[in-house]
């Protein structure tokens, strides 16, 4: 390879690998109201990953979602939820618990992470203004 073609492919490569770097793929939120676990200790504060092809396929197969698809939505959130205040892992049984005002949130974050909405794309980079 002369000098002239490494430099050229070396240039090529950097912007690429400079995105890869920049690639976020897990988000902070601080939910509106919070859920607040048996013993009484209410959690705020989380983080929810970027969804992947499998999570939003995952929940079709779930039986609780075939007979009530309105449930697809408590199983995409528990797949995607990667920490809930002293919670590492976020079973739909606990979506299940959570305030209606905070679903209604994380599904609208959901959405702007995962560059569903309105926005149009880049929309999750702009997530600090929210």
């Amino acid at each position: 390879m002369t000098g002239r073609t490494a430099e050229r492919t070396a240039a090529r490569q950097q912007p690429a690998e400079a995105a890869y770097q920049e690639l976020r793929t897990e988000f902070e939120f601080e939910l509106p109201l919070g859920y607040v676990d048996p013993a009484g200790k209410v959690h705020r504060r989380g983080t929810m990953r970027l969804a992947t092809a499998r999570d939003e396929l995952a929940p079709l197969i779930d039986q609780r979602v075939k007979e009530n698809p309105a449930y697809l939505g408590v199983v995409l959130l528990s797949l995607v939820i990667t920490r809930l205040g002293d919670l590492r892992e976020v079973y739909p049984d606990v979506v299940e618990q959570f305030f209606a005002a905070d679903v209604a949130y994380l599904q609208d974050f959901y959405e702007r992470v995962n560059n569903v909405d309105p926005l149009g794309p880049g929309a999750g980079d702009r997530l600090g203004e929210y």
